[in-house]
């Protein structure tokens, strides 16, 4: 069985659906209120788990009611908790409004995410054991980094989902083998709104990289290798929160497994396709056999003209903290 470490954030989601959401200085009525767990490194946890992985979550919830049920939301999803630790004050929060087309924003307030500033003891090890390590950016770069200087030190693969996005030290880039920016992320890491140019000038840092395009699939490229695009299943978006979380999650668990990078691009696609189908965030993530099923239908784009820039169609294209880097229209973002 795969085993992968998470080391990132845990947030209660507050979710609130509306027909459109509001404008600067704008008041609208929703038709729904929900908290759902969520934070970037969890849902990638969950995602992992449901895909079939053997799943350590490394973090931190508050000693508050949130605390206690995003630890039972991931013991339930069977991704082991020991070294979630519990600190004083609040869980973290994200306050998220999704539209009629599957749309969201999202604030975060960090709450406990912002004191792992750090590795405790016993975290290098349970990072030395997994095949892969998954890293996010809703917890202090100091803790992302000693995350992936351990994975290093142990030869462990490390995936970054550079979300929010934000300027990453060399240090960091130097220990990611694979980073999986969202279209957005790319842009604002590089400077450049050509996707391809984007992911070659992020070759220059790391070895491998994965932009996510919401409807339009995902771009795969590699140090000496042709870029690959692999196009997403067409769906019907209900709620793209968490969509690239799945994405990222299931594909850790493909290659940990050995598939080769486009098959494994493609199983991870089916996956994050599954989940904007559904609403919610880690409620949203399919198991690994509904995954298969999805991927085994071979559901490919409709033909016809590319989806308008910004459809809804898969995975989520938003920097969304609580739901992570966005997939492709049913994929990831």
């Amino acid at each position: 069985m795969t085993a992968i470490a998470v080391l990132g954030s845990t947030n209660m989601d507050l979710v609130a659906y509306v027909s459109k959401a509001p404008r600067l200085g704008e008041t609208v009525t929703g038709r729904d209120f929900r908290t759902v767990p969520g934070g970037k490194g969890a849902n990638q946890a969950v995602a992992a788990a449901r895909c079939g992985a053997e799943v350590v979550m490394i973090g931190a919830v508050g000693a508050d009611g949130f605390g206690v049920r995003l630890r039972s939301a991931l013991t339930g999803a069977g991704v082991e908790t020991a070294a979630l630790r519990t600190v004083e004050g609040a869980s973290g929060t994200a306050h998220i409004t999704v539209d009629d087309e599957g749309g969201n924003s999202i604030i975060v307030i960090p709450g406990a995410n912002a004191l792992v500033t750090s590795l405790e003891p016993g975290d290098a090890a349970r990072i030395g054991s997994a095949d892969s390590l998954l890293l996010q950016l809703e917890l202090p770069l100091e803790a992302v980094l000693a995350g992936a200087l351990a994975a290093r030190a142990h030869g462990v693969r490390t995936i970054l989902t550079p979300a929010p996005a934000q300027p990453l030290p060399a240090e960091l880039l130097a220990a990611t083998d694979l980073l999986v920016p969202n279209e957005h992320e790319a842009a604002a890491l590089t400077g450049l709104t050509d996707v391809h140019l984007a992911a070659a000038a992020l070759l220059q840092d790391v070895p491998e990289v994965v932009v996510t395009l919401g409807a339009a699939g995902v771009l795969y490229a590699a140090r000496g290798r042709e870029p690959l695009s692999v196009p997403a299943p067409r769906v019907r978006a209900v709620d793209t929160t968490a969509a690239g979380d799945t994405f990222v999650g299931a594909l850790a668990v493909a290659l940990g497994e050995g598939r080769p990078m486009p098959d494994a691009l493609r199983w991870a696609s089916a996956a994050a396709a599954l989940s904007v189908q559904r609403p919610g965030a880690q409620d949203s993530m399919p198991t690994r056999s509904q995954t298969d099923a999805f991927a085994r239908s071979g559901r490919r784009p409709e033909p016809g003209p590319p989806p308008a820039p910004g459809a809804r169609t898969g995975p989520d294209r938003a920097d969304a903290p609580g739901n992570g880097s966005r997939p492709p229209a049913g994929g990831a973002s």
